[in-house]
């Protein structure tokens, strides 16, 4: 089987559902190591970047003749997890709706302000709904860049609340703004450049 160029919104997660795999079966193929190494997680991908996928193996079953046999494809759902917050602090037990491809699941923030559902592993987009429909959350599923991109630290700075504009992959100058605003609010050197510790924040506070 070729090599699948990605896109942008695509992961492993995707593939997988695509093709017929388990995510583990592609991305843990030695083909892939290196591109492994070099993103450190298959739920973020770059635009460009090229995915070995192995051929399925054929699988016999043994089953009587002249009878019906129902045969039930395996597969692995994808986990969705969002922290909630309002000023810095969790937002505890609050009624949500996750809106997935039309499909909805409701339940309550837990105690950290966390939500975690299963979703289908090649959804791309959804809605979250908050406070009975006055608050409603755009989803971009599978579109988060590594963050040791450009676009990863714009995504991430922009969704922080650090706006630095278009995710242009370009380091201008109201990047820099952005994550001088960024160093300083968490008590780091203002640098205004992605330098190590900037990184490792950026890690920490959105994955």
């Amino acid at each position: 089987m070729p090599r699948v160029t990605i896109s942008q919104g695509d992961d492993i997660a995707k593939l997988a559902h695509e093709y017929g795999h388990f995510p583990d079966k592609i991305w843990n193929h030695p083909e892939n190591a290196a591109l492994k190494a070099k993103r450190k997680t298959p739920n973020q991908l770059m635009p460009g970047d090229e995915v070995f996928v192995p051929e399925l193996e054929l699988r016999q079953e043994s089953k009587a003749t002249d009878q019906q046999h129902k045969f039930k494809r395996r597969g692995t759902p994808h986990k969705f997890r969002i922290q909630l917050k309002r000023l810095g602090k969790p937002r505890k037990n609050e009624d949500y709706v996750l809106e997935i491809d039309s499909k909805q699941k409701t339940g309550k923030t837990d105690g950290e302000g966390v939500i975690e559902e299963f979703i289908p592993g090649n959804a791309k987009s959804g809605r979250l709904i908050l406070q009975g429909g006055k608050e409603v959350i755009p989803l971009r599923l599978g579109d988060l860049n590594p963050v040791d991109e450009v676009t990863g630290i714009q995504q991430r700075l922009n969704n922080l609340g650090f706006k630095c504009g278009s995710e242009s992959g370009e380091m201008d100058d109201q990047t820099r703004r952005a994550l001088l605003r960024f160093q300083e609010a968490h008590q780091m050197q203002g640098t205004g450049e992605a330098d190590g510790p900037t990184i490792a924040k950026l890690r920490e506070l959105y994955p």
